[in-house]
């Protein structure tokens, strides 16, 4: 696939935006066509909702959009594998997931693209808060990304970084019916995750359990992970100035290995990308244990395509793309997500929520194989049977509001 020739992906979807100017509009929900129906909806009716928000700020819930509205906010600064582009540049991505929040989830979003990240941007996403019921925060580098979201949890409204815990939640879903396509025991698995940004850094969390309760999920035997400086272990020079790969480091490699990508992939079971194109070599693949899995998820062109990693012996490969088999994509998980968590009105999305959205869409395929481990991006009835976890998830974990 090459850009620039006619009838391409890439042309297509250039004339497309040109055509429409991009994908989302916002429609009244209200007609106003008489005077009344304009003091109705505006002056001086209006008044009234105000003075009763103003008296109980949650009946901002019943009175406008805020119960069926999230923020998509992102800097720009990792937008797919284009690296930092800027706010807009990254627009027409934020269109697009807000897109599929509508057409998927019913859920109204709007794209808010900051130009670049700033000391005050906490602070500038607490105070749109008021009009939103979630905040998605999208395409924001490590590791910035993991302090932003951090520093938001208390906000009152669930926050939650997609790149992080959506393609995490996708992932031990893939990972779970892969296991019971191979017959690899979950528990027996050792995981090489190539990438130790957002997405890396997640995934390595929820696969060895770091940070959740060990009676919500199995912990894989070992993870190694490596980013661009090869295999990350506890003696490396430099680790301590990042303190998100102290933590892996602290947390998987109990062998204390070193070395290439190449080197980690020798013995392993899975391999998960979130790194770069053409990373892993079939070479790799060889050197992997019999019935290996592949989870090649850089876009727009995997670490290693579909057909290369089959016949180098790979018994399952999943990309993040819709046009090869087994997309794992985390737009699998997003739309139930914050549906559930809508739904359930809740103030933050908790780990109970992430690991019910995960098996949700696991169970969801009855009889998984080799190349559907996971359902259709585009089926709604797979939204409605994650958001329902998620909001049963919510109010057992204690992070659902009293509907009123």
């Amino acid at each position: 696939m090459k850009r620039g020739k006619k009838g391409d992906i890439y042309s297509e979807s250039l004339e497309l935006h040109r055509k429409h100017r991009g994908k989302i509009e916002v429609y009244s929900k209200v007609p106003v066509t008489t005077r009344h129906e304009l003091s109705l909806a505006y002056t001086p009716g209006v008044a009234e909702v105000c003075r009763e928000i103003h008296k109980d700020k949650d009946l901002a819930y019943k009175y406008t959009l805020k119960a069926n509205t999230i923020a998509i906010v992102t800097d720009g600064s990792r937008v797919l594998s284009l690296g930092n582009i800027g706010g807009y540049a990254a627009i027409p991505v934020m269109e697009g997931k807000a897109l599929l929040f509508k057409k998927l989830a019913g859920i109204d979003a709007f794209p808010l693209c900051f130009e670049r990240y700033h000391m005050e941007f906490a602070d500038d996403i607490k105070n749109i808060a008021p009009v939103f019921g979630g905040i998605a925060l999208e395409d924001i580098a490590a590791p910035r990304c993991f302090e932003l979201e951090e520093s938001l949890q208390g906000i009152g409204i669930p926050v939650m970084h997609d790149d992080q815990h959506g393609t995490a939640v996708v992932v031990l879903a893939a990972l779970l019916n892969a296991c019971r396509v191979t017959k690899k025991k979950f528990e027996d698995l050792n995981i090489v995750v190539s990438g130790a940004g957002a997405a890396g850094y997640a995934i390595t969390r929820m696969l060895k359990c770091i940070g959740y309760n060990p009676d919500l999920c199995s912990s894989v035997r070992d993870i190694i992970v490596c980013d661009r400086n090869g295999i990350i272990h506890r003696h490396r020079d430099g680790l301590y100035a990042n303190k998100y790969k102290f933590i892996i480091a602290e947390e998987t490699n109990k062998a204390g290995r070193t070395g290439t990508l190449a080197d980690a992939m020798k013995g392993a079971d899975v391999c998960i990308g979130v790194s770069v194109p053409g990373i892993i070599t079939p070479s790799m693949v060889r050197s992997m244990n019999k019935d290996s899995i592949i989870f090649a998820l850089a876009h727009p062109m995997p670490e290693i395509l579909p057909a290369d990693a089959l016949q180098a012996g790979a018994a399952i490969v999943g990309t993040g793309r819709n046009d090869f088999p087994n997309q794992i994509n985390y737009a699998l998980a997003f739309p139930g997500i914050f549906r559930g968590a809508l739904d359930a009105r809740a103030t933050r999305i908790s780990d109970e929520m992430k690991v019910a959205a995960a098996h949700a869409l696991a169970d969801y395929v009855k009889r998984p194989g080799k190349t559907r481990i996971l359902p259709s991006v585009l089926n709604r009835q797979v939204v409605t049977a994650v958001a329902e976890a998620v909001r049963k998830a919510a109010v057992a974990s204690g992070c659902a509001r009293a509907i009123t």
